[in-house]
């Protein structure tokens, strides 16, 4: 098997296990390795918007593929965690994306569905686990359904009604998971649960959620944070700037990471 191939499995794995997988998410070398070097870090997972931002560019798949692809590509060589990658849509063709990231080593992938026509999102998903059986990985597809995303001025049981309809089709489509970004009550992560049954659903660890251990108990696969993990980061950056134009400095509890 290859390391590729043992990644991807041991991926699955993670997802599939009773216990949460969280994944803090990543955006160049330095923050992979500097994620990755905190014990119990399982798995890696990027961050699109983040990327983008790095290089100057909006989030939406304005930044080039081919630059992208560079960077998850540099982040999974700098790594042995198996490492799963946020590709928005697929910039254009999901399927050739996905296969492009796999020859790079990784993993696992976010696409997201963008609330286009079911039959043609859930006939994506089946492409894109096709691709990856050609390729001979157990690809975590985390496919992502916008329902709540893109609706947030609709009812939310008609958000929840269809994020569960939405990823249903695209579990019997072959995803593994489904990311559904929102920030859901108990009550909904409960329906969402029951009605895929335990270690299908992933969510984004934003404020108002429900603590991890909750949502673990309740069968939630995955938490992810997105861009979150940057802005942390940029935060501290600013407070850093702010506490100098104050006449201070660097804090006494900063670590030496590189």
């Amino acid at each position: 098997m290859s390391d590729t191939a043992a990644k991807a499995t041991s991926l699955l794995q993670l997802h599939r296990a009773p216990e949460i997988l969280t994944v803090v998410n990543v955006w160049d070398v330095i923050s992979a390795r500097t994620v990755a070097a905190v014990e119990g870090t399982r798995a890696l997972a990027t961050a699109s918007h983040s990327i983008a931002a790095t290089f100057g560019y909006e989030d939406g798949e304005n930044i080039p593929l081919d630059l992208m692809l560079d960077m998850v590509g540099r982040i999974v060589a700098s790594t042995d965690l198996p490492v799963t990658a946020d590709l928005e849509g697929g910039y254009g063709d999901p399927a050739e994306t996905v296969r492009r990231a796999i020859g790079i080593g990784v993993v696992g992938a976010n696409i997201e569905d963008q609330m286009r026509p079911l039959a043609e999102a859930a006939r994506t998903v089946e492409t894109i686990m096709k691709v990856a059986e050609q390729e001979g990985v157990d690809f975590v597809l985390n496919a992502r359904t916008d329902a709540f995303h893109l609706r947030r001025d609709r009812d939310p049981a008609e958000n929840l009604a269809e994020a569960i309809e939405r990823g249903r089709a695209y579990l019997d489509a072959g995803a593994p998971v489904v990311f559904v970004p929102a920030r859901l009550d108990e009550q909904q992560v409960a329906a969402i649960v029951d009605a895929w049954g335990p270690q299908k659903l992933t969510l984004i660890g934003i404020p108002g959620l429900p603590p991890l251990a909750r949502l673990e108990e309740l069968g939630v696969a995955r938490v992810s944070y997105g861009p979150m993990s940057q802005n942390v980061a940029l935060t501290a950056l600013q407070e850093l700037v702010e506490d100098v134009q104050r006449g201070g400095g660097v804090p006494s509890t900063m670590r030496v990471l590189n």
